[in-house]
Order: C-alpha cells, then sequence, then structure tokens
C-alpha cells in the first residue's frame, strides 16, 4: 500500500505539472503578450482623455477609456494567470489530501508519533516533538510542489525576482518560524484535546482568536523584517504627501514605512499589519518606484481605510467564527473517521498528534468549501477601503490607474459568480468604475487638483535598479513617476 501511494503522489505531482505548464505555456505562446506583462506599464499617471472632468464626461466612457489602456495581449496573460490560480489552488487541495493519506496509509504518522514518545514521556512534550518531525517531513514532501508553483510559475509570468537560493532561504526562515511558533501550538492544541475532551474545538476556537492577535501585534516587530528592511520614508515630497495624508486621517505617521519588496517580486502593494501599538502601513518599494504621487495617495488612503475602520479587528472576529465551525466539523468527522480507519492508521484517539494529517486533512476541505464565504467578507472590507481612501486623499484618477497596474496580473473584468467564489478584493473594473463614479460627483474639487498639479510640476528621476534593463525609464512629466526614489537590488521594472 505505501509503495502505490507513492506512486500514486509521484504521479499526481508530474501530471498537475505538466497540466498547468501546458495552461501556461500556451497563455505565453505569443512574445507580444510576454513582453507586454513583463514591462507592465509605463511609470506615470495616464489619463485618458474620456476619463477628464469636464461637460462630456461620462462614468461608462471614462471606465471603458481606463479599461482600454491594457492592450489585449495584456488582458490574455493576466487572466491565463488569474485563472490558472483557481485551478492551482484546487490541485494544491487534492495535493494536501493526497500527502496527508500518504502519511496515515504508509505509516510514516504513526513512525513519527512513536518516535517521540520515545524522546518524551509527557505527552505534550513528545506532540511538540512529533509536530516538529511533521513540519519537517511536510517541508520535503511539498518542496517540488512548492518550487513549480511558488518560484517557477511566478518567474515564467514576470512576476518574481528572486534566485532559487535567495527563495529557498526565505522558504528555511518560514520553516524555522513553524518550529519555533507552530510546534509548541501544536503541542498546547492536543493538551487542550485532552483534557477537555468533546469541548476541544470551542476552546481551541477561543483561543484562535486570542493567537491570531497576538501574532498580528508581534508580526511587524518580529516576523515581517526578517524577510525584508522595514525603513522610515525618505525625505521629499512623497513624504509629506503621505504624511499629511496620515495626519489628516489621526494615523501616527511614525508608523508609515517602506520596505524591499523588489528583491522577491514585481508586484506592487502596501498593506496593514500589526494591532494596537504595534500597527504600521507598509508600502513597497516596486509602488514608491513604478507609480506616480497621485497613485501612491490613492493607494495608502486605502490602506488608512483598514487602519481607521479598524478591519484588523473585525476581519479576525469574522474569521475565528468560521474556523469555529471549521474546527466542529473536525471534531465531527475525526471521531467517525477514527472509528472507521483508526485502527488502519494506528491512531488511537482525537488526542493522538499521529491524527494530525487527518484533522488537517478535514479542515483544508472545510476552508476550501468556505472560501466563497472568507472572500466574500473580505471583499466587502476591501471595498470599504477603497471608498474611504477615495474620500481622504481624493485622487480617483491615481486609485484608478492603480486598480490598473494590479491588473496585469489579476484578471480586470470576472463574470459576477466568479467574483463571488474566487476573489477576496473587489475586481480592477469595480474598482475604475467606483473612482469615476466618485469622479462623476467631485468634478470641480478633482479638475482644479489637476490644473494646481500642472501649474507645479514634480521632477521624477530614473530607478537606480541593478536589473533594469528597459533603459531611461525617468519622466519629467507632472506625474510622471514617484518623486521621491529608491534604490533597490531588483526593481523589476522591466520584468
Amino acid at each position: 500500500m505505501a509503495a502505490l501511494l507513492r506512486l500514486l503522489l509521484s504521479f499526481v505531482l508530474l501530471f498537475v505539472m505538466a497540466w498547468v505548464h501546458a495552461q501556461d505555456s500556451t497563455a505565453a505562446a505569443n512574445p507580444a503578450s510576454a513582453a507586454a506583462v513583463s514591462r507592465d506599464f509605463p511609470p506615470g499617471l495616464q489619463i485618458p482623455d474620456a476619463a477628464k472632468p469636464g461637460p462630456a464626461f461620462a462614468v461608462d466612457r471614462a471606465t471603458a477609456a481606463y479599461l482600454d489602456l491594457q492592450s489585449s495581449e495584456q488582458k490574455a496573460k493576466s487572466d491565463a494567470y488569474f485563472e490558472g490560480g483557481y485551478w492551482v489552488d484546487f490541485f494544491s487541495l487534492l495535493w494536501g489530501l493526497a500527502v496527508a493519506a500518504f502519511l496515515l496509509f504508509s505509516g510514516l504518522s504513526r513512525t513519527m508519533r512513536e518516535l517521540a514518545a520515545k524522546w518524551f514521556k509527557r505527552p505534550t512534550l513528545a506532540a511538540i516533538a512529533y509536530a516538529v518531525l511533521w513540519l519537517v517531513v511536510m517541508n520535503l514532501i511539498n518542496l517540488p510542489w512548492d518550487s513549480y508553483f511558488g518560484f517557477m510559475r511566478e518567474h515564467a509570468y514576470g512576476l518574481a525576482t528572486q534566485n532559487y537560493g535567495d527563495w529557498l532561504g526565505d522558504r528555511l526562515k518560514g520553516l524555522l518560524i513553524g518550529l519555533l511558533l507552530g510546534a509548541p501550538l501544536i503541542g498546547v492544541l492536543y493538551l487542550g484535546v485532552r483534557r477537555l475532551g468533546a469541548n476541544w474545538w470551542k476552546a481551541t476556537a477561543v483561543v484562535s482568536f486570542g493567537l491570531a492577535l497576538l501574532l498580528n501585534m508581534i508580526a511587524p516587530v518580529f516576523i515581517s523584517p526578517l524577510f525584508n528592511d522595514y525603513k522610515p520614508l525618505p525625505e521629499g515630497e512623497m513624504k509629506e504627501a503621505i504624511f499629511s495624508l496620515a495626519r489628516a486621517n489621526r494615523i501616527p505617521t511614525d508608523n508609515v514605512v517602506w520596505f524591499d519588496a523588489s528583491k522577491q517580486t514585481t508586484r506592487i502593494s502596501a498593506n496593514v499589519s500589526g494591532f494596537a501599538n504595534t500597527t504600521q502601513v507598509s508600502l513597497n518599494d516596486n509602488l514608491i518606484n513604478k507609480t506616480s504621487l497621485p497613485e501612491i495617495k490613492a493607494v495608502m488612503g486605502h490602506e488608512m481605510g483598514h487602519y481607521v475602520l479598524n478591519h484588523g479587528l473585525r476581519l479576525t472576529v469574522y474569521f475565528t467564527l468560521i474556523l469555529a465551525i471549521g474546527f466542529y466539523v473536525v471534531h465531527r468527522l475525526m471521531d467517525w473517521s477514527l472509528a472507521r480507519f483508526g485502527a488502519r492508521f494506528g491512531i488511537t484517539d482525537r488526542a493522538d498528534p499521529a491524527g494530525l494529517p487527518l484533522a488537517l486533512a478535514i479542515l483544508s476541505l472545510f476552508m476550501y468549501a468556505a472560501s466563497p464565504l472568507l472572500n466574500s467578507v473580505v471583499r466587502q472590507a476591501e471595498a470599504e477601503a477603497d471608498m474611504y481612501g477615495l474620500n481622504a486623499a481624493r485622487e480617483p484618477h491615481g486609485f484608478a490607474m492603480a486598480a490598473m497596474r494590479l491588473s496585469t496580473y489579476r484578471k480586470i473584468h470576472p463574470g459576477p459568480w466568479e467574483e463571488v467564489i474566487f476573489y477576496d478584493h473587489p475586481s480592477g473594473y469595480d474598482r475604475v468604475l467606483r473612482s469615476m463614479q466618485w469622479l462623476a460627483e467631485n468634478q470641480d474639487l478633482v479638475a482644479k487638483d489637476l490644473r494646481d498639479r500642472a501649474a507645479t510640476p514634480s521632477t521624477a528621476p530614473s530607478v537606480d535598479s541593478e536589473h533594469d534593463d528597459s533603459g531611461q525609464i525617468g519622466d519629467t512629466s507632472p506625474d510622471a513617476a514617484s518623486p521621491d526614489t529608491i534604490p533597490t537590488e531588483a526593481d523589476g521594472a522591466a520584468n
């Protein structure tokens, strides 16, 4: 049975990699498509004529004009990447279930439990030891899978900048964090299962809420800096604009920082992380170096919306409630499964750490089934932050252009059910439409801002990047690129 499972696991891995590679190769077959997505949109704020304020302004025409900035090749490439992600998620679920079956039917999980019990007599310490073994084994088993989907596929679409050694280094850091934090938590989980019996899932849900808040609190201070350097914003027009926006929204300015994501990815992003006094708003260097000041202000207004609207705490509550249902499902199906297969797996009861692969397999099935609900909860919060950002930053063109940049690797116009099921953020189309609707109600204000900006143009120097092969991409137009450029190791503007 063990040999058959190993053979099946290998077949599944090879089949899925070949299938996805074929899909990616088909989408990337057109060289023009690859080049379009690799180069992204050029730096600078592009305002289509149909989107400029005036008597003839119409929301639908303005929205269509922004969407037309994306070439058909760009759209095909972006759609292929994002739609391929649906299958990656599905096959990742199947892969996880296959790995769990391998660990259970081969007896490897039972063997790890027996080794841990030999090393430690105390059940909690033995559970921690099992968790250490399980984390290491899972990391090794998943390495080929993650290498293809997390490294090769990202490079194929021009979204990654790391070499394989650096990627493995970050992966090793993640494993060490799991060993230091995850293994003890698994030990505590099994302590609760032994002590609380049938009520373990309720207590685990409550503890999960507290742990989520704690991890959110320590992540910006102890975890994120292990992967990237976080620094204060450089002096200049960008810093003053962002700090002014922060002060106007009662956000401490010492909590606004930038980080060097370009050494890993070409994506633009910003985020709110932390909790209570460790909360910080972070923007990555790709956002700074590849966009314009109006785009940066629009994105930061969105992130500040998350901060002010307290989305971190609210989403943690929602996720905990959904997770509690998942724990209950695990509780019910775990007992049912052990009654039928426990002897075959060598698992004595639900408090046996050797049953961890089975418990996680059940939980992963539930979470996959619940993903449309999870995505909708997050998407609603993102939509609220979008509106907050538009009202705070007053940069509808900046937000629309940022949405177009994100749409070089996110399908810009999904179907209604596709968005409900798969999207945890509003689509690019929705964001551009929302921006143009806001502009329609505030044309005089936007027109004045555009006139003022044209009267005081900013100079945007070229990006100082070791890996930039696109030539001089700097511009001196009023809204060309960010006026405060951060040197990066791998800007990826041409990737």
